[in-house]
């Protein structure tokens, strides 16, 4: 089976969020066409504390960006975002939830960030969505959401490392940073990641 993955379409990563990704409500109508041509359909959800480690707020005398190593891995500073419960942290009423199976929250461990759907950025606990997929004989996900060079970058590379087949839905993803995205692409191309344009899907994925 296919399933398409939507990772993260959360008001804090869309224009004039807290971590705003640059034209990020373009890919909301790519999400929602392409749910019609799916059997199954599964989304990701950033739901971090509010004592996150990841938040420059929770470091004093750091700022958003600047970057730390936490729990020995390299780690940026991010604005305060999708705090548990908060307005920044829900989907947008524009993203078409109805066709979503199941929704795997991640980065909930105050210590460790998780830009990945899989796992958390150390691979120390799985979100349970990898074992969630083969158990329902998934062996394709395609991939759309935000924001491309992190957390679409990630789940795509544990996508390729759980044994997944993974394709990129180009024009359904945007990054934060387009020269550092076009990189990671590229290095995952040479893992066997595929894209595609949402235009070319114009029938069921089976």
């Amino acid at each position: 089976m296919k399933a398409l993955l939507i990772v993260d379409i959360q008001y804090d990563f869309l224009p004039g969020g807290a971590l705003e990704v640059p034209q990020g409500d373009v890919v909301i109508p790519v999400a929602n066409r392409l749910q019609d041509f799916f059997e199954l359909v599964v989304a990701t959800q950033d739901w971090h504390p509010p004592d996150h480690a990841s938040f420059a707020s929770n470091h004093p005398g750091k700022k958003a960006m600047e970057e730390i190593e936490l729990d020995g891995i390299p780690q940026i500073l991010w604005p305060d975002h999708c705090v548990q419960g908060s307005a920044g942290a829900a989907f947008s009423k524009e993203l078409q939830m109805n066709k979503v199976e199941a929704i795997f929250r991640k980065g909930m461990e105050p210590a460790i960030d998780s830009y990945s759907g899989f796992f958390d950025n150390g691979h120390k606990k799985s979100t349970g969505m990898g074992d969630y997929l083969k158990g329902r004989n998934v062996d394709t996900v395609y991939v759309s959401g935000l924001a491309g060079d992190f957390c679409v970058n990630y789940t795509l590379n544990d996508a390729l490392m759980l044994g997944f087949n993974a394709v990129l839905v180009e024009d359904g993803t945007k990054p934060i940073d387009p020269p550092a995205y076009e990189k990671a692409m590229h290095k995952l191309k040479e893992q066997g990641l595929e894209s595609i344009r949402s235009s070319e899907i114009d029938s069921p994925i089976r």
